[in-house]
Parts: C-alpha cells; sequence; structure tokens
C-alpha cells in the first residue's frame, strides 16, 4: 500500500527511538508477538544528538520504492525528528520478477545506488537498510515470493549498508494495518490525546485494501470476526482495533476480476460497471457495524490517486468529500469516457469500484464524511470540504 511511505517512516521510529517506543507490540487471539518480530532489530545511535540514516523499500504489488530517511535525534527521551526524505521508484512490482527473481533483485540493486549517493559513507555501515513486501508478494505461491526475499536478501548483504535481522520480509496484512492506523494516529497527533478520540484508516492499494479504526462500541467488538480485532499496547494504554486486509480486493485485483465481464477497458456504463464491480466485495467484505455513524476516516493510496485523477480532490493538499462524491463522479466519468479516457481508460471501473466497496462492501452511508490524503501530507493535512 502506498501509506507504506508513511507506515516505513513509523517503523524506522519504532526501531531507532529506544525504549519510548521499544515496548510497543500487539497481541491478537491467534498470536502473540511484539514489534521486534515485524521490525528489524536494531540498536539507537550511540551519539543521539547526531543526526543518523536509514532506508527502507516498499515492494509494493504495482513498484518498488525506496525512501531514504535522515533523522535528527536531540535527547534520549525524545522521538527522533525527520529531517529530510528522498524517494525514487522503479515499476513494476518484485512480483512481476517471480519467475526471473535475480532481475528483481537488480531492481533493488540499483536503487541501493541512489542509497550511496545520498548517505555519507561514513555512515554507511551504521544506517540499516530494509524492505517490507506487502499484497504483491503475498499472492505469489510462497516458493516464488521466498526466492524473491532470497535475492533481495543477498543484494543488501553485498551491500556497504547495516542489514539487521528480518530485514527483508514480506509484511502480514494485519501488521500493516495496525502499522497503517498508528502511523496516521500518530502524524496527526491522535496518539497524544488522552481520550479515544482517534481516527480510522482506509487504505486501498493494488492488490489488497484494508480497514482499521478503534471501536467505541462492545457491540462493534461482539460482531465482528474473531481474527478482525487485534488488541496491542502502546504508550502505556491498551487499544482493540477493528483491523482487517482483503486480499484480492485492491484495485488492481478487482480490474482482473471483472475485465472479463467488462470488455478491455472496464467500461460499458456505469450501471452495468457496478453490478459487476460490486460482486468482488459482496459477500466477501464484513460491514463494521459503527461505520454508518462514523466519518472519522482518512482514505489514502488508490482513494487518494483516483479521487485527483478524477478531480474530485487537489493533488496537493487533498481535500475532505463525502462518499456519495465518488458516486456522482464514477457516473460522470462512465458517461463521459472521450474526456477521462486520455487519463485513464480504467476511471470509470476504478471509481465505480471505489464507490461499491465504500457502500457496499464496508457499509459507510452516502453522506459518510472522509479525508482523502497523500501519505505525505497526512500530518499537515489541509484539505478543504468540497
Amino acid at each position: 500500500m502506498m501509506l507504506l511511505r508513511s507506515i516505513l517512516l513509523v517503523t524506522l521510529l519504532c526501531s531507532l527511538a529506544g525504549p519510548l517506543l521499544a515496548e510497543v507490540g500487539f497481541l491478537t487471539h491467534d498470536f502473540s508477538t511484539s514489534l521486534e518480530n515485524i521490525l528489524p532489530t536494531m540498536t539507537r545511535p550511540v551519539n543521539v544528538s547526531r543526526s543518523f540514516y536509514g532506508i527502507m523499500f516498499d515492494a509494493g504489488s504495482t513498484g518498488t520504492r525506496i525512501h531514504i530517511y535522515k533523522f535528527i535525534q536531540k535527547a534520549p527521551a525524545e522521538l527522533p525528528l525527520l529531517d529530510n526524505e528522498i524517494f525514487h521508484s522503479v515499476k513494476p512490482g518484485l512480483s512481476a520478477y517471480a519467475d526471473a527473481p535475480e532481475m528483481g533483485g537488480d531492481t533493488v540493486r540499483q536503487l541501493l545506488k541512489i542509497a550511496k549517493h545520498s548517505v555519507p559513507k561514513k555512515q554507511w555501515k551504521t544506517t540499516p537498510v530494509v524492505l517490507k513486501a506487502t499484497a504483491g508478494l503475498r499472492l505469489l505461491p510462497n516458493e516464488k515470493a521466498q526466492a524473491l526475499l532470497e535475492e533481495v536478501q543477498e543484494v543488501f548483504e553485498e551491500s556497504p549498508f547495516l542489514v539487521p535481522n528480518n530485514s527483508v520480509s514480506i509484511m502480514d496484512g494485519t501488521n500493516e494495518g495496525i502499522l497503517a492506523w498508528v502511523t496516521v494516529n500518530f502524524l496527526t497527533g491522535h496518539l497524544y490525546l488522552k481520550s479515544y478520540r482517534t481516527v480510522g484508516t482506509l487504505d486501498l492499494g493494488g492488490g489488497s485494501t484494508q480497514i482499521t479504526f478503534l471501536p467505541k462500541t462492545k457491540k462493534t467488538l461482539l460482531s465482528a470476526p474473531q481474527d478482525y480485532i487485534a488488541k496491542f499496547e502502546m504508550f502505556n494504554t491498551t487499544y482493540q482495533l477493528y483491523t482487517h486486509s482483503y486480499l484480492g480486493c485492491g484495485l488492481y485485483a478487482a480490474r482482473l476480476a471483472t475485465l472479463g465481464a467488462l470488455g478491455n477497458h472496464g467500461y460499458t456504463g456505469y450501471k452495468h460497471c457496478y453490478q459487476e464491480v460490486v460482486k468482488v466485495v459482496k459477500g466477501t467484505v464484513h460491514q463494521p457495524m459503527e461505520v454508518k455513524a462514523s466519518s472519522s476516516f482518512y482514505a489514502f493510496s488508490y482513494y487518494f490517486d483516483r479521487a485527483v485523477e478524477s478531480g474530485l480532490i487537489d493533488g496537493q493538499n487533498g481535500g475532505i468529500i463525502e462518499v456519495r462524491d465518488f458516486k456522482k463522479k464514477a457516473k460522470e466519468v462512465c458517461n463521459k469516457m472521450t474526456k477521462y479516457r486520455p487519463i485513464s481508460p480504467y476511471l470509470c471501473m476504478d471509481m465505480t469500484y471505489i464507490t461499491a466497496l465504500l457502500k457496499d462492501g464496508f457499509g459507510f452511508k452516502e453522506s459518510t464524511v472522509l479525508k482523502v490524503s497523500s501519505p505525505r501530507s497526512i500530518g499537515s493535512f489541509t484539505g478543504k470540504r468540497r
């Protein structure tokens, strides 16, 4: 998912910031673990007043991205501050090299050249490098996914950077949802509040989609499938989140599931399109009890990208829109494909699928308000209401 940029930033903070976040962990009904099992094991720099670096790879379903972070930590008890970030991406994603893992490793090798130019040479051996893969690799047969991970591990080992334990792995969908929620609420300041006034997260990637929020009622906890509830402690507070990742319900996965019925470009008019795309989510996506009354959700990744492409929101600042705005724009796009086709021949289907996912999948009302934001601007969201 594209929120991975911010998630990866927080994972580095969890690993590098010392005792303040070292105790973060979570407990689900099926397993007990700490973030040390999700994140690489690293040690905090000895001289915390100095700047230090971290290199994170986001191996998504549509591309591989490198994030080179520069941190400054002024005091041992304080969270490190992000001083600078260098970003670069390549397409396609690692999963496209399922039958040629060496080529997948080479894409990572090329991106590491950027890191060597960005991180001071004297800090190479203390700069951790980590890769987290998401839905793209989760959809592959295990042996092919492992071959890609092993190839990346070899590329890391031959680099001059610090390679921690568990540096190359596939991020579980539940863990991704939890980290996304922590990330957004960390960046928006909600984790510092004494109350439970947190915000929920909606993430739409290419291969999967996720919903995560802190339930306000016990009915939501009791009515949810058991493995949809994750319990963890952070900052001396225990949280019980509703979180689930739907593999195969991402935007690109939905395209593949419906293209046969919709033609080469997923366009046969809004009504017929809706009838087909809703089949992807009907009976598959659980509807949490309280989302119909909630408007405290951030939506990002392809929610943001398609909202920008269709003209719903500003690409720089994001925007505050209602679910009905996606529906209205979907109808407009489907009825005026000659206008929107140059932007994307799949825009009709994509906007229609987003509408179906929000309404018939998760069960949001058309009047539900969403803050649609780029992962890069969540912490400084300035989007305006339409």
